[in-house]
C-alpha cells in the first residue's frame, strides 16, 4: 500500500481512482462497509482503490478544545488501512487555509489537483467543508460535472447502535472493550514502548512491563484479560489500567503481566489487544492482598484463553 503524505507526492499521470474521503479513525466496521465497496468497485474498474484522510484530526484546528483522544495511532491506523485491501493512502495536511475553505471550495481543490476520480463512496452522513455544509447533493453535482459516480454507504449497527468513532471511545472509556470489538471488527489496542517501573510486580512475584502509551485513548481503570504483540509474537496477559492504589499511585499507568513468559522487554515496542474486563481497579488492604487477588486475575485470564482454545 502506498502513502502519499500530500497532494505533491501523488503520483502524476495517475490513472482515475476509486476513493473514499474521511477521518477512519479506528477503521471500524463502518469504514470497513465503506472500503468494501471502494475496493469492489476499483477491482471491476481495474484501477486503484485509495483513501484520502486529513493530519492533524480536523478537529484539532477547528476546536481544539473538542478534539477527540484518537482510537488508533498512526501507525495503527496505516495498518488497518492495509490490511483492508487498500492500494494507497493520500494524506492530507488540515490546517487554518483548509479549514476555512467552504464546501464547493473543497471539493473544487481536491478535484483540481493530480487526483482524478471514477467512483466516490462516502458514509450516509458524510459531511465537508467550512461548518460542515457540504453533502451527497453537492457532491453528486461535482460528480456528474466532472464524470466520477457517487455512492452513500449506509451506515453498521451493532446491538441497536451505531458504529462510529466516537461510540467506540465511549466503550472504551467506560470500560467495554468487548463492544469496542464487536465494532472495530478486531480488539482495541494500545501502543507503546516498556519502560522500567519501581519493581513492585516483581517483588510481588508478577513482574509487569510498564509501558509509555504512544496511543491517547486508554481503557478504564481496571483490570484486563490482554494480548500482548511483540512484533509477529503474540502473549497471553493481563493488563492493569489505574493509579495502583494499593500503594498511594496517583498518575495513570498501564502495566501488563505476560503469562509464561521470563525475559527482559525494555525498551520493546509492544501492542496490548483489550479483550475482556475482569474487574475494577480497588484499594488492598496490603501488598499480600493484592498478590492473592492478583492470582486469581491470571487464572481467570487462564480461562478465558482455555475457553477460546477449546471454542
Amino acid at each position: 500500500m502506498h502513502v502519499w503524505n500530500g497532494i505533491d507526492r501523488y503520483p502524476e499521470n495517475a490513472p482515475p481512482a476509486c476513493a473514499t474521503i474521511g477521518n477512519f479513525d479506528g477503521v471500524h466496521r463502518g469504514h470497513q462497509r465503506i472500503l468494501d465497496r471502494v475496493r469492489a468497485r476499483a477491482a471491476r474498474e481495474q484501477l486503484p482503490a485509495v483513501l484520502v484522510t486529513f493530519d492533524p484530526h480536523p478537529l484539532a484546528i477547528v476546536a481544539p478544545e473538542r478534539r477527540p483522544a484518537l482510537v488508533h495511532t498512526r501507525r495503527q491506523k496505516l495498518e488497518a488501512l492495509e490490511s483492508c485491501g487498500l492500494d494507497g493512502v493520500l494524506i492530507l495536511s488540515f490546517d487554518a487555509g483548509l479549514a476555512r475553505q467552504s464546501a464547493q471550495e473543497f471539493v473544487d481543490g481536491l478535484l483540481a489537483t493530480r487526483l482524478t476520480l471514477r467512483a466516490l463512496a462516502v458514509g450516509e452522513d458524510f459531511r465537508f467543508g467550512r461548518d460542515r455544509a457540504g453533502d451527497a447533493r453537492l457532491l453528486r453535482e461535482a460528480g456528474a460535472a466532472r464524470g466520477f459516480d457517487v455512492e452513500l454507504v449506509p451506515a453498521v449497527e451493532i446491538d441497536g447502535r451505531k458504529v462510529s468513532s466516537s461510540a467506540i471511545r465511549s466503550a472504551v472509556a467506560s470500560g467495554d472493550v468487548e463492544l469496542a470489538a464487536r465494532m472495530l471488527g478486531r480488539p482495541f489496542a494500545v501502543e507503546g514502548v516498556v519502560v522500567r517501573g519501581d519493581g513492585r510486580g516483581r517483588r510481588l512475584r508478577y513482574p509487569t512491563a510498564n509501558l509509555a502509551l504512544a496511543s491517547e485513548l486508554r481503557p478504564a481503570s481496571g483490570v484486563y484479560v490482554t494480548e500482548t504483540v511483540r512484533g509477529t509474537t503474540r502473549h497471553a496477559s493481563v493488563t492493569n489500567v489505574g493509579v495502583r492504589p494499593t500503594f498511594g499511585g496517583r498518575s495513570p499507568e498501564i502495566e501488563t503481566h505476560l503469562l509464561e513468559f521470563d525475559g527482559d522487554l525494555y525498551g520493546e515496542a509492544v501492542d496490548v489487544r483489550f479483550l475482556a474486563r475482569i474487574r475494577e481497579e480497588r484499594r488492598f488492604p496490603g501488598p499480600s492482598e493484592l498478590a492473592d487477588q492478583i492470582a486469581r486475575d491470571l487464572a481467570t485470564a487462564e480461562a478465558f484463553f482455555q475457553n477460546a482454545r477449546s471454542g
